[in-house]
Parts: C-alpha cells; sequence; structure tokens
C-alpha cells in the first residue's frame, strides 16, 4: 500500500516547489531493492552512463509485490515499465538524447541507492530516516564539498565524507556498503545483457557503449 499527503502540507519545502516557471533539478535519484551486490548510494559518471543505470535498474521480489518468484531479481528501467505507453527502447533513446541537446553540465546528476543490502538474512543499513545521511552526501557532491572514490560502476563515497556519527557499524558492513565487488558486478553485466536483448534493433547503441565500457572498467 502506500500514503500520500498533499506536498504543501511539508514545513520545510520550498517556496518555488509549484512556481510555474519551473525550477532546477539538480539531482536524479534511482534505486533498486538488492540485497547483494549494489552499494548504499554511487554517482554515475556522466548523463549517459546514468541514464544506462536508469535503464538496467533491477529489484528482489518481495511478497509485497510479487505472486511468484520471491526472491528472484527483476528489471524494472526507469521504474516505468507499467507505466511507460510506449517502447522502452525509444523511452531510453529519448533519456540519451538529452546530452546531444543541452549542455550537459547543467543536465542533473545522477546516482543510485540501494538501501536493502543483507548478511545472514539481516539489512545492514538501518534505512528509514538515516537515508538522510545518503542525501547529505549527495547534496555535498552537488556542492563540491566532498571528493569519492572512483570505481568501475561511478563514485562512491569516502568512508571518512560520509556522516556516521552514532551508527553501530562495523568495518565490515562499512566495506560492504562503500565497495563495488567487480566479480559481482560482471554478473550482473550479464544479466543486464541479456534483459536488454529483448528490446532487440529499438535497444540505443548507447546503451550497449556503456555496457561494454563498464564491463572493460570491471575486468581492468
Amino acid at each position: 500500500s502506500r500514503f500520500t499527503v498533499p506536498a504543501a502540507q511539508c514545513p520545510v519545502i520550498s517556496d518555488e516547489f509549484d512556481n510555474p516557471a519551473g525550477v532546477p533539478i539538480d539531482a536524479i535519484i534511482f534505486g533498486g531493492r538488492r540485497p547483494t551486490t549494489v552499494p548504499l548510494v554511487y554517482q554515475t559518471r556522466d548523463w549517459r552512463h546514468g541514464t544506462f543505470v536508469g535503464s538496467s535498474i533491477a529489484s528482489q521480489k518481495t511478497a509485497a509485490a510479487e505472486q511468484s518468484g520471491i526472491g528472484e531479481v527483476r528489471h524494472d528501467p526507469f521504474a516505468m515499465l507499467p507505466f511507460c505507453g510506449y517502447n522502452m527502447g525509444d523511452y531510453f533513446r529519448h533519456w540519451l538524447q538529452f546530452a546531444d541537446k543541452h549542455d550537459e553540465s547543467k543536465l542533473p546528476k545522477i546516482f543510485h541507492v540501494n538501501w536493502f543490502q543483507q548478511r545472514d538474512d539481516k539489512f545492514i543499513w538501518p534505512g528509514f530516516g538515516e537515508n538522510s545521511r545518503v542525501l547529505k552526501w549527495i547534496c555535498d557532491r552537488l556542492d563540491d564539498k566532498v571528493g569519492g572514490v572512483d570505481a568501475p560502476i561511478g563514485t562512491l563515497p569516502k568512508v571518512e565524507d560520509f556522516e556516521l556519527g552514532g551508527l553501530d557499524l562495523d568495518a565490515d558492513t562499512k566495506e560492504r556498503l562503500f565497495t563495488c565487488d567487480n566479480d559481482l558486478w560482471l554478473q550482473d553485466v550479464e544479466m543486464c545483457r541479456k534483459y536488454h536483448s529483448q528490446f532487440g534493433e529499438q535497444l540505443p547503441e548507447g546503451l550497449v557503449s556503456e555496457m561494454d565500457k563498464l564491463e572493460k572498467r570491471l575486468k581492468a
């Protein structure tokens, strides 16, 4: 189930939230429910890479949303599969074209989050209100206040730059939250290739190129 309220009831909402002229969008955040592989948060390398990440979003099936295959990984590109009224290959292409038609430095930065990593069938990140720590790191990245760790999948947080005060996280947990496991990601690449293959000739070459570059970085 979902519960929503009018945005105007938020006590700290911006005075500009309903400006008819629009407001700048600084960041786009994708997310999936993955017990392994995907770290807590990372920033994509650029718009085209971010589009690839959006096209390959996958989540573990849950009993709340699925009738069968609980625990399997299901792809849902851009979390739009049930809502997109035209070919997803064209949808991907429209996203890619933003970088061709606009100054990429003015486009939103793209991030991916995963609150659901597990160890011994238990979540290792507390989630809920603590997710604001991830949003703080994203905002700090947008404001050039913190650096990051260059990884094959994008930019990961430096542990020392990430606000972890008051959380009881051991060294192994921190490593899992902020590390790219190349072997697991290579398995993800193969899974994503199989998924993307269903789009046939409609799959933009730009996404194939991004997948090839990711695989090359993971194997380097």
